[in-house]
């Protein structure tokens, strides 16, 4: 895969996810800032699925960069292990690593994104694009 530093995070990797997996992302990458890309964003329950779009729908998440570029191989790995890109033969990824131009302040930038990689059939659709926003609206 190309080397590109930067990774935009949407659901439990943000830092509004107090948990295992921000402490990860936390640990190992620098947030760059608050960032979107264009795509649609649905509920699986436990779960946010970003699905991509060409029309004018955006993902609300943020932007990091690794900290050690030493380390960006072996943090990448451990990020796709946990987006469940490493799955046994026969299996479908859950989902899938690919560039994305992002959108942060006034520039874009290249940087990974992890896509849902099965199907969204008749799972909602999170209008906003923001999963904090609507995990705190579905406590309401």
């Amino acid at each position: 895969m190309e080397t590109v530093y930067p990774i935009f995070v949407y659901g439990s990797l943000r830092s509004g996810f107090p948990g295992d997996a921000y402490q990860y992302i936390s640990k190992y990458f620098t947030l760059m800032g608050n960032a979107k890309v264009k795509g649609l964003l649905y509920d699986l329950g436990d779960y946010p699925a970003a699905i991509p779009t060409n029309e004018n729908y955006f993902i609300v998440g943020e932007l990091y960069r690794i900290t050690n570029f030493d380390e960006l191989n072996w943090a990448m790995e451990q990020l796709d292990d946990y987006e469940g890109l490493h799955v046994e033969f026969g299996e479908n990824p859950l989902y899938k690593r690919e560039l994305v131009d992002v959108f942060l302040n006034d520039t874009v930038v290249k940087a990974w994104i992890y896509w849902y990689n099965n199907t969204i059939t008749d799972k909602p659709l999170i209008a906003s694009g923001d999963v904090l926003e609507y995990v705190q609206q579905m406590k309401k």
